[in-house]
């Protein structure tokens, strides 16, 4: 959960005047969720940020299902996504439910033709390959491999990317996206038994102020739809802000790995929550240490959640044939663990260079027609012993 942050000129009191150089008024707004009971920032803008000049119109974003009750695991080999130029239209959801979209994207080409907001969801972006600035109305944040970005619902942005080598994993959250309750005290700080602490989260740091009129394009996705919307002022024209509704971001490399000396579950590697779903990061860390442990997870059933695994890099010690960028999908209810020979390899070994973002769904996942160009529909046979 983010804490609270300042970030440029402020007035000393909440709904009061704040006048520019020249005397007239800077414009509040209010930024905030789940009504007036969630978390909230208050900004001043140098225009008013109301201002539509032409609803261009609309088109469909909603993904295509190509199994609707599924059962079968499933491989997803993530790197066979093409690249292409646009960062909305490389994105493509290969998992879907009622709260979640879980998609792919290559991207080429920096946002510059438009700015962009999701109405409807947070938005978790993990950065596989790749560096460059995510530029929002509420500041900037630089990012780079193995960094997640946090994109609040509502917040307009762009990414700058240094090349075109681009590749993220997205997880994007009709529920609002938190840090575990169970790393935070009552006051909302973690907790020193937290795998990672709030220095660890980086904020925003440069606040960009344009005040410009004309005609500025965002493109603002509602319900599965992209709406062109053009507006007289320019997006970025906050003078200041201060509160807890912000974009901010979070290296997978600053996680601390929690170990024990026998197999410790999967929720030891939680580093966001929502109501719906979670996610967690395995980094490379000690095996257990008891002098008989099974380093090699037990098979199990997550008979309450389907379990997506997006495998970054390293050795992927409890499955055979796997490599970056793969994702496996479990459904809920089936048993799962290592292929066969994975328990036998791992007994003896001290640590593990994985690194992997796991996402628990309590809702049945659907698998879309982008998943299926990528998928390998024998995968749920790679338990079997063969000769």
């Amino acid at each position: 959960m983010p804490f609270y942050h300042k970030l440029g000129e402020i007035p000393h009191k909440r709904h009061t005047v704040f006048r520019k150089p020249d005397g007239s008024l800077y414009y509040e707004q209010l930024f905030g969720t789940i009504g007036f009971d969630g978390m909230y920032t208050n900004m001043y803008h140098e225009q008013r940020p109301t201002q539509v000049k032409e609803i261009k119109g609309s088109y469909s974003v909603k993904p295509k299902i190509a199994a609707e009750n599924n059962i079968q695991s499933y491989r997803l080999r993530g790197f066979q996504v093409m690249p292409q130029p646009d960062y909305l239209e490389s994105r493509k959801v290969v998992l879907t439910n009622s709260d979640v979209d879980i998609a792919l994207a290559a991207p080429q080409e920096s946002t510059t033709n438009y700015f962009y907001k999701n109405t409807d969801a947070d938005e978790l972006l993990f950065i596989h390959k790749g560096s460059g600035k995510l530029r929002t109305h509420l500041g900037n944040l630089d990012f780079k491999y193995g960094d997640y970005l946090l994109i609040p619902r509502g917040t307009i942005y762009k990414l700058d990317f240094d090349d075109e080598n681009n590749r993220l994993f997205i997880v994007e959250s009709r529920r609002p996206i938190y840090t575990p309750k169970r790393y935070r005290n009552w006051f909302g700080q973690l907790l020193e038994h937290s795998p990672f602490c709030e220095r660890d989260l980086r904020q925003p740091y440069e606040l960009e102020t344009n005040n410009e009129s004309g005609e500025f394009l965002i493109k603002v996705k509602k319900q599965g739809e992209i709406f062109d919307m053009i507006y007289a002022s320019h997006p970025f024209d906050v003078v200041g802000y201060d509160g807890f509704n912000y974009p901010y971001a979070f290296s997978i490399h600053d996680f601390e790995p929690i170990t024990g000396r026998i197999h410790q579950p999967p929720p030891v590697h939680q580093t966001f929550e929502t109501d719906a779903f979670v996610v967690c990061s395995f980094c490379p860390r000690k095996y257990d240490y008891h002098p008989e442990s099974i380093p090699a997870p037990y098979s199990h059933s997550n008979i309450d959640s389907d379990e997506v695994l997006y495998y970054v890099d390293g050795d992927f010690m409890s499955r055979n044939d796997i490599e970056a960028g793969h994702i496996s999908l479990h459904p809920a209810g089936i048993p799962h663990g290592p292929h066969p020979g994975a328990v036998e390899r791992s007994i003896g070994q001290v640590e593990t260079h994985e690194l992997a973002v796991m996402v628990d769904t309590f809702k049945p996942l659907k698998v879309t027609e982008e998943a299926m160009k990528i998928a390998d529909d024998t995968y749920y046979k790679s338990w079997l012993d063969h000769d």
